[in-house]
């Protein structure tokens, strides 16, 4: 063990990762004995890629993409997997947010340091894109080596992976701020699988009813499907920027909001 000793930061100091990289490197020291568990999230997206363009591809033949471009299946489904690894990393770490908050009490601890609660968001949100970022950089590495990355515009293609994952870390984190104990993460993963079936993920919204396809409108994994399709094919148009839009400002909101409940949940 190697001690360290810190200046005391104020309680009111404003969230910096100097203060939260305490809990990404927690993180990083429990997960370095787990590594299986790190790459599982991966090899599922991969999985599902690989069995698609084996087995489904072909059956299902070209559809329509962005733009009205036509594209093969495997290149429609291929950025839909990658939103959706981005998205499933954020929700598996908000599993050991949970275990932190509500079994081991860790967060009482660490609030018995300098470190406060934006702190611990902030924290707990980097490792998490830290994370997603990975899955996503050997994703994207792997699209490219099938040929199912067609414009250069797919350079920004993991800044957009990583603006999805920190939506998806912060909409984690408010969620498992505000449920309260195991039976209730449950809505969580009732909300998750109908985001990944729905959300233009393996088919385009036009082959849906009406009904639903406005629902997956409403989605925000549709909205990280569609930016990064846009950018992996190359229809870049104005409506990405809806898409960002979207994106930013529901994973500002839900930051807010799980500050608040954290601050609720451990200051009283």
């Amino acid at each position: 063990m190697i001690g360290r000793v810190l200046p005391p930061l104020p309680r009111t100091a404003r969230p910096t990762l100097g203060a939260g990289r305490h809990l990404v490197e927690r993180n990083a020291l429990f997960f370095r004995g787990h590594v299986l568990v790190i790459l599982g999230g991966f090899f599922e997206a991969l999985f599902y890629l690989l069995s698609i363009g084996i087995g489904v591809s072909d059956l299902v033949g070209d559809v329509e993409g962005p733009g009205g471009k036509t594209l093969e299946y495997t290149e429609f489904v291929a950025p839909a997997m990658l939103a959706a690894s981005a998205m499933n990393g954020a929700v598996m770490e908000s599993f050991n947010i949970m275990a932190k908050l509500h079994l081991s009490k860790a967060y009482e601890a660490v609030l018995a340091t300098p470190i406060t609660i934006r702190d611990i968001a902030v924290g707990e949100i980097t490792w998490s894109l830290m994370r997603g970022g990975a899955y996503s950089a050997a994703f994207l590495a792997v699209m490219a080596s099938l040929g199912l990355v067609s414009s250069w515009w797919a350079v920004l293609a993991l800044p957009a992976a990583l603006l999805v994952g920190f939506t998806f870390a912060a909409l984690g984190l408010a969620a498992v701020s505000v449920i309260r104990g195991w039976q209730d993460f449950e809505w969580v993963m009732t909300a998750v699988l109908p985001m990944f079936l729905f959300s233009g993920t393996f088919a385009p919204l036009s082959t849906y009813p009406d009904p639903v396809a406005w629902l997956a409108r409403a989605m925000p994994l549709y909205h990280g499907v569609s930016l990064l399709r846009g950018l992996t094919t190359g229809a870049v148009s104005g409506v990405l920027l809806v898409h960002l839009l979207y994106l930013v400002l529901l994973g500002v909101a839900a930051f807010w909001v799980a500050t608040r409940r954290l601050e609720a949940n451990l200051l009283t």
